[in-house]
């Protein structure tokens, strides 16, 4: 892949990428749907362990929309992009801060890496992966280290 063309696609990716951060924090399912592939393969904090295709992704999405009130901040961090012929990938330290639906705050700062495929002329997510590191002894998820 030419270096001018691998420079437009890692823009258009990561202009995507921003346009997700933008729809979460909207609370938006179908922005929020719409960087993902009809076939997309989702390993994500919560249950379940995986998720398979869009269909299952949109319901995870939409039980993760409606387990948080009021207004949801979504940052991307550190985001890395590699693109080649029809195959992208990223990675990037994104945080989270929402408040549950019994009042709570909830905050947390995530690994987030995609695999990105060209279908059809657009960037898509086929596969995605959300982590957070734990404490080893305890099996403690930590959702609050800073880079």
């Amino acid at each position: 892949m030419p270096d001018e063309d691998r420079t437009i696609a890692e823009a258009r990716i990561r202009e995507l990428i921003h346009d997700f951060a933008a729809a979460f924090r909207a609370k938006d399912i179908d922005g929020v749907m719409s960087l993902f592939a009809p076939t997309v393969i989702s390993f994500d904090l919560a249950p379940p362990l995986r998720c398979v295709g869009a269909d299952a992704l949109r319901r995870h999405w939409d039980a993760t929309f409606a387990s948080l009130q009021g207004p949801v901040a979504y940052e991307i961090h550190e985001l890395a992009i590699e693109v080649s012929d029809g195959l992208a990938s990223s990675h990037s330290l994104n945080w989270m801060r929402g408040t549950l639906a019994d009042g709570r705050t909830t905050e947390r700062r995530l690994r987030w890496t995609a695999c990105f495929r060209e279908i059809d002329g657009r960037w898509q997510v086929s596969h995605e992966h959300v982590s957070v590191p734990i404490e080893m002894a305890s099996g403690k998820a930590l959702f609050g280290l800073a880079p």
